[in-house]
């Protein structure tokens, strides 16, 4: 093995968690980090069982059992908030040996990831460091840069992992370009808690209103999040001094606003994710709407699979173009959740007509058959009472 480190840039989930996968595979890793302290707040609130498995062989899962809760599925709901359709998530530990599920607040993870790196002797971890440009003869010469001191150093490395975000430096270096798979949307994220719980459904609540789609969630303690689409030539502020109106219906027009902010909803996959031996992961290759919960858990399963093939080629225990599988086995799954997430937030824009077609399809399919979830469809997905006035479903 080389006595070259790994570099990981970005000292986000997806990085801390390659620097662990590798270190636990006998590879010594170093992580540069822009920012001197992690961002305090929240971004991704949900991970699946199955990406769970990747915290799991970097030695996690359970602190990140102690910080989450079970998600308990995820329902559509039209303007008026009536549940159009929805599917239940087991709260139980399923086939991967962890709740189909999970919600967090992302400032805990990283936090019992940092503190797991910190007690890793293989990996070192910079904060402050910027990296500014990269080249490459067989193995990575990076030039970083302290932000604190000016300061410029050489750091050589093995390999490079770049997990640097939408903005990728690393991305950029190797000459790769995000592709677009649909038009990037305008959403307004607030982060709230409230000391007594609110009076939501325990799950995601996905509004299908093309005047209003929205969002709503609880995430793990008392915290709570809702998700506003902006309007064309609608302002942040304008929505923002609004929020009251929109959340009174779900019972939370009194809890605490800790944060607004607008993001920008992309569908980018890059067009390439390796050069040599610098390679991309998480949202420096793919950025994806986020109404199906799966950004971040991509970029834990692009690390994942991309680790061991690290270590495999530096042991040499592989040839390097095992490299070369990252790409190609990673982009299809990629394409396939973003794509999936574009046809959610069509569902949500366009008011839910498909999932209404797809529910009348279905009763017409199997006439004589009462569903069993079919009662649930009708009750108030805010207090959970039924509703049984005529005609209203």
């Amino acid at each position: 093995m080389t006595g070259r480190p790994v570099v990981v840039v970005g000292a986000g989930p997806v990085g801390l968690t390659a620097a662990l996968l590798l270190a636990r595979r006998g590879v010594a890793v170093v992580v540069l980090e822009r920012q001197r302290s992690p961002y305090g707040q929240p971004r991704a609130v949900h991970l699946d069982d199955e990406a769970l498995r990747a915290l799991a062989d970097a030695g996690v899962a359970e602190d990140f059992l102690r910080i989450s809760r079970p998600m308990q599925g995820l329902r559509l709901l039209d303007g008026r908030r009536r549940v159009l359709a929805g599917f239940a998530r087991d709260p139980r530990a399923g086939v991967h040996g962890w709740p189909q599920g999970s919600m967090f607040h992302q400032p805990d993870l990283e936090e019992l990831l940092l503190a797991a790196v910190r007690r890793e002797p293989l990996v070192e971890l910079r904060t402050g460091c910027e990296l500014v440009d990269l080249t490459q003869d067989g193995e990575v010469t990076l030039t970083v840069l302290d932000r604190a001191s000016g300061a410029r150093s050489r750091v050589r490395a093995a390999a490079v992992i770049g997990c640097d975000g939408a903005n990728s430096t690393v991305r950029t270096s190797i000459g790769a370009h995000m592709r677009d798979l649909g038009r990037p949307d305008r959403w307004l994220v607030a982060d709230l808690r409230s000391p007594s719980p609110l009076p939501l459904w325990p799950g995601v609540h996905q509004v299908c209103d093309p005047h209003r789609a929205a969002t709503a969630m609880p995430v793990s303690g008392d915290r709570y999040r809702w998700e506003f689409r902006l309007r064309p030539g609608e302002t942040r502020d304008a929505l923002t001094a609004r929020l009251p109106a929109l959340l009174a219906p779900y019972g939370a027009a009194g809890a605490e606003v800790v944060r607004v902010a607008e993001y920008v909803y992309r569908a980018q996959v890059a067009d390439r994710w390796r050069s040599g031996r610098v390679l991309l992961a998480g949202d420096a290759a793919h950025l994806t709407p986020p109404f199906i919960g799966q950004g971040l858990g991509l970029g834990l399963r692009d690390v994942h699979q991309l680790a061991w093939k690290v270590a495999a080629v530096l042991a040499g225990a592989a040839p390097e173009r095992l490299l070369d599988t990252h790409q190609a086995e990673r982009e299809p799954h990629a394409r396939a959740m973003v794509r999936m997430a574009l046809l959610l937030g069509r569902l949500m824009t366009g008011g839910g007509h498909d999932a209404r077609r797809h529910r009348g399809q279905r009763r017409r399919r199997h006439p004589p058959r009462r569903h069993p979830g079919e009662a649930r469809l009708a009750e108030d997905p805010v207090q959970g009472r039924r509703r049984h006035q005529r005609g209203q479903r």
